[in-house]
């Protein structure tokens, strides 16, 4: 019996969805942050607020679109008057810049100009990347007294339902 299309794996489209569902947990966690965390200064007035860390997710993809030459490079965000809802809409273009990218890697010869050693550990660092400052938004949100609910901390680990749109 013939495997169907769905059963069918492939790693150079599992390598871009990898980073698609790593961008939705990213949203997830900017969809159920508390409000009042957003804006809210650091303890001892020291380091970004929470709207700069996220600005700072998609600035760097931003950096990475323009060092790539992507055919589509998105606005860079102003992290003193970023709204969530900006964020939110910004990270889906970066997002979708980015996949862009990554498929043209995937299908071809597996590199990403600029970064070394391929496709795969550009994901990787990315990935890598996003997570490292998601650690820091949900520790700042409970230093300043709004942490992020349970529900939505280990919503942040279900990679199988966050995987589509």
């Amino acid at each position: 019996m013939a495997p169907t299309a769905e059963a069918t794996f492939s790693l150079p489209q599992s390598v871009v969805a990898a980073f698609e569902t790593n961008d939705r947990i990213t949203r997830y966690l900017i969809e159920n942050l508390p409000e009042e965390a957003w804006n809210a200064k650091p303890p001892e007035g020291k380091g970004r607020t929470v709207a700069a860390i996220v600005a700072h997710i998609h600035n760097v993809r931003v950096m990475w679109l323009k060092a790539t030459k992507a055919e589509s490079i998105p606005e860079q965000l102003d992290k003193a008057v970023v709204t969530p809802a900006q964020a939110l809409k910004a990270l889906l273009q970066s997002r979708d810049a980015l996949s862009k990218v990554l498929q043209r890697a995937v299908t071809s010869d597996g590199r990403i100009k600029g970064f070394k050693p391929d496709v795969t550990g550009f994901v990787g660092y990315l990935i890598a990347h996003d997570a490292h400052h998601r650690g820091q938004i949900t520790m700042l949100a409970r230093q300043v007294g709004h942490p992020v609910s349970q529900k939505t901390m280990f919503g942040m680990w279900e990679w199988g339902s966050r995987g589509k749109d």
